[in-house]
């Protein structure tokens, strides 16, 4: 929050993106100020970041779907090119909490698979390389889709239960 009061009480041209996975995961997954619960996991005020973000002066704030990466290239090109502080907040609950349920995993149409490698460059631990080929290991994935959204080729497709 002091960084955000110093961009706007100078007027600094400056982009911030805040990372809103609703839990303190470097410490242990605890409750953060957004989720409405404290430590303990006793009900408490939630903090909204919009309108903190609003409250001390940022007046440009939006939040996207770190999972659409359409969304998110353009909020992201559009925000750096306005002369004036905003605030991007990138909100998607993390998978490793136990109320989000994954999706069923995507899978690779061998046929389409040229093996061009341009899923690897998401760093996801479920995508790897076979036979020159991409693979998703079903027991990793958890079918954010981020990657059938990278491959040009349509050769990552979503999957089924």
């Amino acid at each position: 929050m002091t960084g955000l009061v110093n961009i706007a009480y100078n007027g600094s041209n400056s982009t911030v993106i805040i990372l809103d996975n609703s839990i303190t995961g470097m410490t242990g997954h605890q409750q953060n100020p957004t989720t409405g619960y404290n430590i303990k996991g006793d009900p408490a005020l939630a903090v909204n970041l919009e309108a903190l973000c609003r409250s001390i002066g940022i007046e440009r704030v939006r939040v996207v779907d770190p999972y659409n990466l359409k969304e998110c290239e353009e909020a992201i090109l559009e925000e750096l090119s306005v002369d004036a502080p905003s605030v991007i907040i990138s909100r998607r609950p993390c998978m490793l909490l136990k109320y989000v349920k994954a999706k069923p995993p995507v899978k690779v149409n061998e046929d389409k698979c040229v093996g061009c490698k341009q899923c690897m460059k998401l760093g996801c631990p479920a995508i790897s390389m076979k036979n020159k080929k991409a693979h998703i290991d079903f027991t990793q994935c958890v079918g954010c889709d981020v990657c059938t959204q990278l491959c040009r080729l349509g050769a990552i497709e979503k999957g089924e239960r």
